[in-house]
């Protein structure tokens, strides 16, 4: 029995490593995201199982303008049980940001986001919320938050190619149409992870992480 536990929880880890922003201790992760408001890379290190640094590009859609920043991701707390994992992450930036003022102008401007990211799940089921404090001085500054909840259809073994069913909701205050809804999969295998989504407005979310 000790052996099959050992299994399941590697099982688990591993799953949840690809999709959260702090990787194993050593480890790298390339991120990039794809929605109907922005674009972003994110190349990050993890020198310990509870930090990670490095460098984030993004690009904001509506608003065209671009932000550059060193990035620091930091996981508050974990929570290990036999068949699931809790955490709480401290998501953070600071850099550059790009883009026109109100009157036009092309500026630049300190720039820094804020967030938190909670979440648990076990080999089933998966639940998951995130905020963000964008502040980009004359350019922008805004709050987000968005929720997942998501189902694995079939409990894949170590190895497989495993998918999750999820649906996301996410709240932009600022934004004419402030409720955005996205069914999507994600599929992981080995240290690949990806997701993909058509949102209620017809807009395409597109994810992919890989870790090395």
């Amino acid at each position: 029995m000790s052996y099959l536990f050992a299994f399941f929880t590697i099982l688990l880890v591993s799953s949840a490593a690809l999709a959260r922003p702090v990787s194993y201790e050593g480890g790298s992760m390339v991120m990039t995201e794809n929605n109907y408001e922005n674009h972003a890379l994110h190349l990050l290190y993890s020198p310990t199982a509870k930090t990670a640094f490095g460098v984030a590009t993004e690009y904001w859609r509506d608003q065209d303008w671009w932000y550059q920043g060193a990035q620091f991701n930091w996981l508050a707390k974990r929570w290990n049980q036999p068949d699931s994992q809790a955490n709480v992450y401290v998501l953070s930036s600071v850099g550059v940001a790009s883009g026109n003022n109100d009157a036009g102008k092309n500026i630049h401007e300190p720039a820094a986001f804020l967030g938190v990211e909670l979440d648990w799940e076990n080999r089933r089921l998966f639940t998951m919320y995130e905020n963000h404090v964008v502040e980009a001085g004359d350019i922008d500054g805004f709050f987000e938050q968005k929720a997942r909840v998501g189902v694995a259809p079939y409990i894949g073994e170590y190895g497989d190619l495993h998918t999750w069913l999820m649906l996301e909701v996410e709240h932009n205050p600022g934004d004419e149409h402030d409720i955005t809804v996205t069914p999507l999969v994600r599929l992981f295998y080995e240290q690949h992870l990806a997701e993909a989504g058509i949102s209620n407005r017809g807009d395409i979310l597109f994810n992919y992480t890989v870790q090395f």
